[in-house]
């Protein structure tokens, strides 16, 4: 049987690789690491009329002159690994820009296939494509296609088959005699051989100016300002007078509808989760299960566990599509845009901005994509701030608080509104301490100056709710949920032994609670928040509820019914506003939740940066609650 055909999929950023990568393969695909690499690809399996192939979706790049790993690992890939044929695929509304990608691949490797992509958009704008022009200036075939529609894909796949038997036949006449005729026309300095392409020895403005030349013959603009309305919004999202407003507006609406559509389902699961706690404890008893070993695994285990999923998976399920929602319509790399001059000033790289806005949904999926900073130091410095602005684990602490001690407990959008109004300050807060944070590690164990990045700002798309859904949901809300639930139930037990030993007539976690008593006044807090945060490392959505298994001495988590019965507990236990306000900023800086710690631990692979990542946040918080606990003490005398 004949070994299947290596075909790499390569491209420009943002022109739909990974989109015809999921086409061809359908489900017959699996994810891993480049070897040495954090950066991930993607290998899979598709069959041509004659042949079945192996997919390789490599990073996507703008040349083969590596400014990052991600295009190293498309260089050298391209240049040293076996290929029976790449296929090239490039965006029909802006060919001239992609055709230069192409030109070097030829250079390497004849067995080329343009795929031009995203002809439907260019149908949109009035843009036409001449294939059989490409074809001939090129000397190889060209097909058009819409990935995410799955038009053009068979005629590709026939095409793919067509010149997999010439490779395989070592057939390139046609194409060798048709390259050499567009290099004179283009006066094309060529590379003569693998090493010198991997070096980087290219005439990039010739091969610019050759790339500009092939598309105006083969590209007619049929509607001239058909990028008018584009150049419209850029100048409204980008503008420093209306582009920062935007982005607290599109913040604070995010947050509005994740609590305002979260708290139902949330309510619902808690419900379903209380009916099932009653028949597995049936079952265990059915079974004899001795007294302790049942409190240890439903109202120890389970129960946090439990918690963990009914208070963190609604928001996720929320935040997480609204936030590919922006991503897909080609908003986010705006906020980079915007966020690039700030970052620069901090000496870091404007792409943290976009790992910072991931850290919002969870910050060991921010950490993650800190893997699209192409500085190590700078990727690193995104890496240890990410925790300074607050995942969705910590927005129920804070809301909850916000609501007894702030804007009050009304229901509804009203209430609502309010909630995400502070949230989205205390979320600025966060913000700015990143900036700090960023410039404090720039001036000190991480010196350097800010790298530039090339940002490309994609066409703004109408977006795709399936596509949406299945990224959100499978690649971050079930990824993030998964390491927070290995976490909490550990959690769970190590909580219901702290709270049921007993020592000298106290558990071990009053005493605990005491021992840190003196330092947590010291901060605005008292010494059963203290360890109620100390606990609550696994997750951070188990903060409260530990706080009122401490109050109460229930030994096992609770819930109460309303947030008036929750304000009278805490007041009865000496909680004042300043308590609330400490404790919020205790909530929004302090160390991360142990899923990003291992997380950091794994991207960094270094236990001393996991170290700092876990003291920069707690220091920032200690710090900033002495500092409101004191103005406190001196204005009202608590």
């Amino acid at each position: 049987m004949e070994a299947a055909k290596t075909v790499a999929i390569a491209g420009n950023p943002n022109v739909g690789k990974s989109t015809l990568f999921n086409s061809l393969t359908g489900m017959h695909q699996h994810t891993g690491n480049w070897a040495g690499k954090t950066v991930a690809n993607a290998h899979g399996c598709c069959r041509t009329p004659n042949y079945t192939c192996t997919l390789v979706d490599i990073p996507g790049t703008y040349s083969l002159l590596a400014h990052s790993p991600e295009e190293e690992i498309a260089r050298d890939f391209l240049c040293a690994e076996k290929t029976d044929a790449v296929i090239v695929v490039c965006d029909a509304t802006c060919l001239e820009r992609n055709l230069n990608l192409t030109l070097q691949i030829l250079k390497i490797n004849p067995h080329v296939i343009l795929c031009v992509n995203l002809m439907d958009e260019a149908e949109k704008k009035g843009i036409s494509v001449d294939f059989s022009v490409l074809s001939e200036s090129l000397g190889i075939p060209a097909v058009g296609i819409c990935a995410r529609k799955k038009k053009g894909i068979q005629n590709l796949l026939h095409t793919l088959d067509k010149v997999l038997a010439a490779a395989s036949e070592n057939k390139s006449d046609f194409h060798t005699t048709s390259l050499t005729k567009c290099r004179c026309e283009a006066d094309i300095t060529a590379a003569d051989d693998v090493n010198t392409a991997k070096a980087g020895h290219t005439d990039a403005d010739t091969l610019i100016k050759a790339a500009e030349s092939i598309a105006a013959k083969a590209v007619t603009f049929h509607n001239p300002h058909y990028r008018a309305k584009d150049i419209r919004l850029d100048k409204f999202l980008t503008s420093r007078l209306t582009g920062y407003p935007v982005m607290i507006l599109l913040l604070a609406v995010t947050f509005w509808l994740t609590i305002s559509f979260s708290n139902y389902p949330s309510a619902l699961l808690s419900h379903l989760f209380t009916k099932l706690e009653g028949v597995l404890s049936a079952l265990l008893f059915s079974i004899r299960t001795p007294l302790w070993l049942h409190d240890l695994l439903i109202l120890g285990a389970y129960r946090v566990l439990t918690w963990v999923i009914a208070v963190m998976l609604p928001p996720m399920a929320i935040f997480f599509p609204l936030f590919t929602l922006l991503e897909d319509m080609g908003y986010l790399p705006r906020i980079a845009y915007n966020l690039d001059h700030c970052f620069k000033k901090c000496r870091a790289c404007g792409k943290q901005a976009l790992t910072m806005c991931m850290g919002f949904g969870c910050n060991a999926a921010g950490v993650v994509g800190c893997r699209i900073v192409d500085s190590p130091r700078e990727r690193l410095i995104a890496i240890l701030t990410n925790s300074l602005v607050p995942c969705n684990g910590r927005f129920p602490l804070l809301i909850t608080l916000s609501a007894m001690f702030f804007t009050g407990t009304a229901s509804g959008i009203t209430g609502s509104a309010a909630s995400a109004l502070l949230l989205t300050g205390f979320i600025l807060l966060g913000v700015s301490m990143t900036f700090l944070a960023s410039r404090l590690l720039s001036a000190t164990v991480l010196k350097g100056l800010p790298s530039s990045f090339i940002l490309e700002l994609p066409p703004y798309r109408c977006p795709q709710p399936c596509r949406i859904l299945l990224r959100s949901l499978l690649d971050r809300t079930l990824f993030v949920l998964g390491r927070a639930v290995l976490a909490a139930a550990p959690a769970g037990v190590i909580i219901w032994l702290a709270a049921n030993i007993t020592v000298a007539d106290a558990s071990l976690l009053t005493h605990c609670a005491g021992f840190l008593e003196p330092f947590a006044r010291l901060i605005g807090l008292d010494g059963v928040i203290l360890i109620a945060f100390i606990l609550g490392i696994p997750a951070n959505e188990i903060v409260l509820p530990i706080i009122l298994m401490a109050y109460l001495s229930t030994g096992s988590l609770v819930q109460t019914e309303s947030l008036t019965s929750l304000h009278t507990l805490l007041a009865v236990n000496g909680w004042t506003p300043v308590t609330a306000l400490c404790t919020m900023l205790f909530s929004l800086l302090h160390w991360p939740c142990a899923t990003t710690l291992l997380t950091i631990k794994k991207e960094t692979g270094s236990l001393k940066w996991t170290l700092i990542a876990f003291l920069l946040p707690t220091v920032f918080g200690c710090s900033a609650c002495f500092l409101v606990n004191s103005i406190g003490k001196l204005l009202f005398h608590v």
